[in-house]
């Protein structure tokens, strides 16, 4: 989880969002090759979870512009000692919290509110070819999803593959 810092006064305030030098001294990968936003019409909404493999293995670093999310990163590192574990946190546009997703994890979320953006930071490209992805309810991780209504999955990532360990 990152907090940003804020500097307050009469107008608002102003925070940075993103230091290279300071995520680099916290040891996080502090590239960044590529931007992308998420903009989701409908509460329920859920995207993921994906990552990407190597040479093109990504961080993303994740917060809310507008809206909220319930999000979900999964550790997918076979020699990690949270293997298979995932992480949850509301993120909203008020709180203005991020999530880091290191190598090696997936990625998802569900909305909370209609018309919710989520905008991205990565450190390397997108690779279609090198694009994964597990199904979201896969039991071997057990996601507690919140329970919203309507749930809007797209086909691809309702037609994902639960995990095998050899993915």
């Amino acid at each position: 989880m990152i907090d940003i810092e804020r500097k307050e006064d009469n107008r608002g305030f102003f925070a940075r969002t993103f230091c290279a030098d300071e995520f680099q001294a916290r040891g996080l990968d502090a590239r960044l090759a590529q931007c992308s936003v998420s903009f989701n019409k409908r509460r329920g909404t859920l995207r993921g979870m994906h990552w990407q493999d190597p040479p093109y293995a990504e961080c993303k670093l994740v917060h809310v512009t507008r809206g909220a999310i319930f999000d979900v990163i999964i550790d997918l590192r076979p020699a990690s000692a949270t293997f298979k574990q995932y992480f949850s946190v509301e993120l909203t546009a008020e709180s203005r919290r991020q999530v880091y997703v290191p190598e090696g994890f997936a990625h998802g979320f569900q909305t909370l509110e209609d018309d919710t953006e989520v905008f991205y930071q990565m450190t390397t490209p997108f690779s279609p070819g090198l694009s994964r992805g597990v199904c979201w309810n896969d039991p071997v991780f057990g996601i507690r999803w919140p329970d919203i209504g309507e749930r809007i999955v797209n086909a691809r990532d309702a037609a994902y593959p639960y995990f095998r360990s050899d993915q």
